[in-house]
């Protein structure tokens, strides 16, 4: 269940509970308090940004670069600096998007394949 912030509205008439704010768990479903449990003033429910969690490694200037020659249909030069980045920092990640945009750019590797 979800912790939410309620203050006072009106600080000179509120009571020390919530003129500086008090936390209250509450399910989704149940009505947003409208005044103080203790002292029957108005109160309003604070609202905070949603922390936001990234996973995974940030984006490099690098990846940055390939992602826009990829927004820009650029496929052979996000291949080729997507091949060299993956050759200096062993990701395989990069080697695979280098193929996938290789590919997209019109090479044909099947042609090249000697396993017979």
């Amino acid at each position: 269940m979800p912790t939410y912030v309620y203050r006072a509205i009106d600080s000179d008439r509120s009571c020390d509970h919530c003129e500086l704010g008090f936390e209250i768990i509450q399910r989704m479903t149940e009505p947003t308090l409208t005044t103080c449990p203790h002292c029957k003033n108005p109160i309003s429910r604070i609202l905070f940004a949603p922390t936001v969690v990234i996973k995974g490694s940030p984006l490099t200037e690098t990846d940055r670069k390939i992602r826009d020659y990829e927004k820009e249909g650029k496929w052979s030069h996000a291949a080729e600096l997507a091949d060299k980045e993956a050759e200096k920092t062993k990701r395989e990640d990069l080697k695979t998007r280098a193929l996938e945009d290789y590919k997209k750019a019109g090479y044909n590797f099947d042609k090249y394949n000697t396993d017979t």
